[in-house]
């Protein structure tokens, strides 16, 4: 449906630089990055609102690279919904429609429609001003919906929402997405991407760096930045022995002395060892068990988190366990303390540089 290739664009200091990606008819994809490395810039560049200096954008086979922002059937939400203040909702919810010339009775079918599905029907004289933000938020939508666009672009739709709007608005677009609405949405938040992305593409510094679905993303990291960006305390740099090279069952992970026994099939190498905090278990004792690594170490922080508490165990290098507030008064835990850590050698990943 979609098929951006090679964009190339230069806003003074800002670059974004090699970038190609392809979206499918009725995808819900997610652009996920840290603010500034120019998620709205290539909405921006797909609805025309921005010339890119190189490369081309094509929808449905026919190549809009420079084509107006009139011309093509996008439509783009931003943040701060830009409804048009002089107007009620019921206006700008055919404001599209007029510019299309839409004859009136045909108007005000798809207007009802839209607010019936939104449920903004009571809104319709309602001025701008007066909404709240989840309410705006339904109006920007259905002013977008009204004139049946291809694709729909989406501008951190959640950020400025309150916990209950933005529950009703998560509901509202995958609605939209099972309908078969192909969205494009970006957004800085990976709980938000994972709930409502069919397939995630994170940027970094003005370019795409890893595409898959939320689970792929989560479970294989290409790098440091993916992999802290979407929640995994644990990627360690260091140096595999495989299980060949080692004649064991299982290869040897190895920083700065320490060994760690993981399942891998890679060779020998330099790499990240990849482990959540979740499946690493705490004790005051070397307790027997059946988990491969088990080490002792000094509880360097204690952090509290919306999960838990997340402690950073130094065992030699920082290893993060989350547990529960519970679990902390149980052990004792403090800063400063000694405690040991287990787990499995098939809870961790190893993924090689090469």
């Amino acid at each position: 449906m979609l098929k951006v290739d090679n964009i190339h664009l230069t806003l003074g200091n800002f670059k974004i630089s090699d970038l190609s990606m392809r979206v499918e008819e009725g995808e819900y994809v997610v652009v996920l990055g840290m603010s500034g490395v120019g998620k709205t810039v290539l909405l921006e560049v797909l609805s025309g609102l921005q010339k890119c200096d190189q490369g081309s954008v094509h929808l449905d086979g026919t190549d809009i690279t420079h084509h107006k922002i009139q011309r093509r059937p996008i439509r783009l939400v931003y943040q701060d919904q830009a409804l048009f203040p002089h107007l009620s909702v019921q206006k700008n919810l055919e404001f599209g429609l007029r510019c299309q010339k839409t004859p009136r009775p045909v108007m005000n079918s798809i207007v009802k429609t839209l607010s019936e599905q939104l449920k903004i029907k009571h809104l319709q004289n309602r001025a701008p001003d007066t909404l709240s933000g989840g309410e705006a938020q339904r109006v920007a939508l259905g002013r977008a919906m009204a004139t049946n666009p291809r694709l729909l672009l989406l501008d951190e739709p959640l950020s400025a929402l309150d916990p209950q709007s933005r529950s009703e608005i998560q509901m509202l677009l995958r609605h939209l997405h099972r309908d078969g609405q192909t969205i494009i949405h970006v957004t800085h938040d990976y709980e938000e991407a994972v709930s409502l992305a069919s397939r995630i593409v994170l940027m970094e510094n003005g370019t795409i760096v890893q595409t898959g679905s939320p689970s792929e993303v989560f479970r294989n990291p290409k790098s440091s930045f993916v992999a802290r960006f979407v929640g995994v305390r644990n990627f360690i740099p260091g140096e595999l022995i495989s299980a060949e090279e080692s004649r064991s069952e299982t290869a040897s992970f190895t920083r700065n002395g320490i060994h760690i026994a993981v399942m891998s099939h890679a060779g020998s190498g330099p790499g990240h060892f990849m482990l959540r905090s979740e499946d690493i278990i705490l004790s005051n004792h070397a307790d027997e068990t059946s988990a491969l690594n088990r080490f002792e170490g000094i509880i360097a922080d204690l952090i509290p988190t919306s999960a838990g508490i997340e402690a950073v165990i130094d065992i030699g290098f920082s290893i993060s366990a989350m547990v529960t507030r519970r679990s902390v008064q149980r052990l004792s835990m403090a800063v400063g303390k000694p405690i040991f850590i287990s787990f499995k050698a098939t809870a961790g990943r190893f993924i090689s540089e090469s």
